[in-house]
């Protein structure tokens, strides 16, 4: 009974501090996908692919969404004519280089200010150098799904288009998108079912809408309120499921046991690491989760949670699989984890 008692204060005690800053985040990512064209965006992005990389990911503070919303936005940059680089960057840094996920890092880390500004750095590299590596792919048909290969191949970008024919008709504007964007259509070739469709379908219209200079104030701002309510049932029910997880590790697991694998400074950067994997928080609060182990575990290990699990998770390789082939996704997986691993070692031999 004490134990029960004891995992229920330690859950209610991450939401409290957690809810606050999911809703701001919601609410500040939804208004700038509706205010802000991303269009013009793109025709700005450096031809070489290094600062193309850099670009695409620093492009989340422009663009503050969390893992969940951060896969359609990088598809919807593919189909308008993003360099790779460009989209990977952002694909991978969005959910952590971005303010709101930097101040709710510091407000949970604020004694130990080398987390939050190690995390900012490790996965603006990250991302940065998988984002070049990326760039010696110049044809995406072999790694992207075939149907947006398809896309891709039969809807080349125009730049002598002008803006206002594209924005003549939003009608016009959804058929371009919509046979990608559509939930289902072609995600593992329509074979995904289950948890992953409702996550593609959630994550797919909370960012369907398309930014137009042409759209009504209000109608934008219904567009933000849905949005805000789409992904806040989303990202809500994953906090709340993450918050159990880590009130039951902290009650259930053997003191020993966490005490003998977070102290090792490679078995604890490898534990994090699974974990930040299976549990697949949302990086607008998985700060306070990594905090409840800050006690127990090394730098090194809370930084591979803290950068590790935004960038690739259960659920964000779920959504991956409707931009990339299971291929692509693997690669992807195995070089951020490799690239997480080596710096954060060099933070626990260095730290501990």
């Amino acid at each position: 009974m004490n134990q029960l008692s004891n995992g229920y204060t330690i859950f209610l005690s991450l939401l409290v501090e957690a809810i606050p800053f999911l809703l701001i985040g919601v609410l500040f990512s939804s208004m700038l996908l509706f205010f802000v064209d991303e269009r013009a965006l793109v025709e700005k992005v450096p031809k070489n692919p290094m600062l193309a990389a850099i670009c695409g990911s620093l492009l989340g503070f422009l663009f503050p969404v969390c893992e969940c919303g951060n896969v359609p936005v990088a598809r919807r940059l593919i189909t308008q004519g993003a360099p790779t680089p460009f989209a990977i960057g952002f694909l991978l840094a969005a959910p952590t280089i971005n303010p709101i996920v930097i101040w709710v890092t510091w407000v949970a880390f604020r004694d130990q200010p080398e987390i939050v500004v190690l995390r900012v750095v490790f996965s603006l590299f990250i991302a940065t150098i998988i984002g070049y590596v990326f760039s010696f792919q110049k044809d995406l048909s072999p790694i992207v799904q075939p149907t947006l290969a398809r896309y891709l191949k039969f809807n080349q970008p125009q730049k002598a288009k002008s803006q206002a024919l594209l924005e003549d008709s939003e009608l016009e504007q959804k058929a371009a998108v919509s046979s990608i964007l559509k939930p289902g259509t072609y995600l593992l070739g329509g074979k995904l079912g289950g948890q992953a469709v409702r996550m593609e379908t959630a994550a797919t219209e909370a960012t369907l809408p398309a930014y137009s200079s042409r759209k009504p104030f209000w109608d934008k701002m219904r567009l933000v309120i849905e949005n805000s309510i789409q992904e806040l049932r989303e990202l809500g029910a994953v906090l709340i499921l993450g918050s159990a997880i880590a009130a039951a590790i902290q009650v259930l697991a053997p003191r020993e046991l966490i005490l003998s694998l977070g102290v090792g400074p490679i078995v604890s950067i490898l534990t994090m690491l699974v974990l930040a994997t299976v549990v697949s928080i949302c990086s607008t609060v998985d700060s306070f989760f990594a905090l409840s182990f800050a006690s127990s575990f090394t730098s090194g290990s809370l930084l591979a949670f803290l950068v590790f699990g935004p960038m690739i998770d259960l659920k964000g390789i779920g959504l991956m699989l409707s931009i990339f082939k299971p291929k692509a996704v693997v690669y992807l997986f195995v070089l951020a984890a490799q690239l997480t691993f080596l710096f954060c070692l060099i933070v626990n031999l260095h730290f501990i």
